[in-house]
């Protein structure tokens, strides 16, 4: 799905070759500054290598449509970005942004219950802590459906108990639904929990290894 032959970003990362499979669940741990979100920056476009290819589905992305890229590969990052005043707002947001029908209030507020989130749709977004405004976001990538799925650190204001719950929750969906996710995470509980692939990212290398190899 996604290849990277002869990355190099600054003197930050240093990919000579690396390939993403398709319906996979792939996480991407090291160090802080190490570039784990540069690499996927580079997956929806945000960013672009200093040298190298970077391609999807065998397409260059500098081939690719910015705006259609990103209605396949949905990125979340860390911090989520707010939008409108309401919950409700919030988890309808990517399906504007990608042109996408909007769904029913039901299905809205499946989705936020499905990360352990009991909050009215009216509720004003701004209101939720940090942990909640996490799960707020997964609800609205459950909703959007795209195809891949970036996440950075997507749990990391949780407690370890309810990290966990809630990415099993994310993976599940992922697996049923056939989805690609690649991920970032300082938990190696969760790395080793959840991903078929880990992928140590040290400075200016990496070093990959399957699920069953640790």
């Amino acid at each position: 799905m996604f290849t990277f032959q002869n990355v190099t970003y600054k003197n930050i990362l240093k990919i000579p070759d690396l390939t993403i499979k398709e319906s996979s669940i792939t996480c991407l741990v090291g160090e802080s500054g190490t570039g784990k979100s540069t690499l996927l920056k580079f997956m929806n476009h945000m960013l672009s290598p200093s040298s190298g290819t970077v391609t999807y589905k065998d397409t260059p992305i500098t081939d690719i449509d910015p705006i259609e890229l990103r209605r396949d590969v949905s990125m979340l990052s860390q911090t989520p970005v707010l939008f409108g005043e309401t919950v409700k707002d919030n988890v309808e947001a990517g399906l504007l942004f990608a042109n996408k029908p909007f769904v029913d209030e039901t299905t809205l507020q499946e989705a936020i219950h499905y990360f352990y989130l009991k909050k009215p749709l009216d509720e004003k977004a701004d209101t939720l802590s940090g942990g909640e405004q996490q799960r707020l976001a997964l609800a609205r990538m459950k909703v959007l459906d795209s195809p891949v799925f970036l996440l950075d650190e997507p749990t990391s204001a949780l407690d370890e108990d309810l990290e966990h719950d809630v990415m099993e929750r994310f993976i599940e969906y992922a697996r049923n639904q056939d989805k690609t996710v690649i991920f970032v995470t300082h938990a190696k509980t969760i790395a080793k929990a959840f991903a078929d692939e880990i992928i140590d990212i040290t400075p200016f290398s990496l070093k990959g290894s399957a699920a069953d190899e640790r």
